[in-house]
């Protein structure tokens, strides 16, 4: 299916709950980026917070690949200023700070296999062990973003029990609508309606991405207010991941 089509379908897959997604079990959700699980995720997350479930975040890279050029943020002090930040947006989502996970995987250079991916993996089965998750979600292997696609394949190769795998696309909407993406998509949509204040919170802690703080890098990354208008919607879009694979 090309990958206009399967969005669209994506977009239109059925309504559930948390309890269709995760049983009645925890959450892991495993961001590539600092920001990742808020764009992705941040609704899903406030919606477990609320029901009292076990939810924990596991970030991944270091992010230092945002702002490659600016003197002001070296990588070590880009790196203390993306997590401080995710920990103050998972914050507004309703979860406590020694619940997230920082992997510090290079960013752009996220292994999607050999030794340090499956140490990631291990990380992430860790944490899923720890919540007692019933689904464990991950970005979409078709994001057009190599750690995105590296993520996707820690979190398929890693030993997760019985949690059901989900994908969330973040970056997807912006492939070529003809390229070849697979199978339609199954899966589930999320209402997150009651939480969209939360989530913008979330997302907008990431000043950093979203903001001029970092001033001194032309080349630096930004999201613009055009590009965050997708992560307002109301619901997020949850693919289910085939075991053993990327989706």
């Amino acid at each position: 299916m090309h990958a206009a089509a399967f969005l669209a379908a994506a977009e239109a897959l059925p309504v559930g709950d948390l309890d269709t997604l995760a049983g009645d079990g925890g959450i892991v959700v495993a961001a590539p980026h600092p920001d990742d699980e808020s764009l992705g995720c941040g609704g899903l997350i406030a919606e477990a917070c609320a029901r009292g479930r076990s939810v924990r975040v596991v970030i991944v890279s270091d992010g230092c690949g945002s702002h490659t050029h600016s003197a002001s943020y070296p990588p070590d002090r880009l790196r203390s200023l993306r997590e401080s930040e995710t920990l103050e947006a998972v914050a507004a989502l309703g979860l406590a700070p020694e619940h997230v996970r920082f992997l510090r995987l290079p960013d752009a250079h996220v292994p999607s296999e050999g030794p340090v991916a499956e140490e990631a993996a291990a990380a992430i089965a860790e944490a899923a062990r720890d919540c007692a998750a019933g689904a464990v979600f991950v970005t979409w292997a078709h994001d057009p973003h190599c750690d995105h696609k590296a993520s996707a394949a820690i979190v398929a190769g890693a030993r997760l029990g019985a949690a059901r795998l989900f994908a969330y696309p973040v970056w997807g909407w912006s492939l070529p609508e003809d390229l070849e993406v697979g199978a339609g998509p199954e899966g589930y949509r999320l209402d997150v309606t009651p939480h969209l204040p939360a989530k913008a919170a979330a997302i907008a802690a990431h000043r950093s991405q979203t903001t001029d703080l970092i001033a001194d890098d032309p080349t630096g990354f930004r999201l613009e207010p055009a590009m965050l208008v997708r992560f307002a919607r109301p619901h997020e879009i949850f693919i289910a991941m085939r075991p053993g694979m990327p989706s």
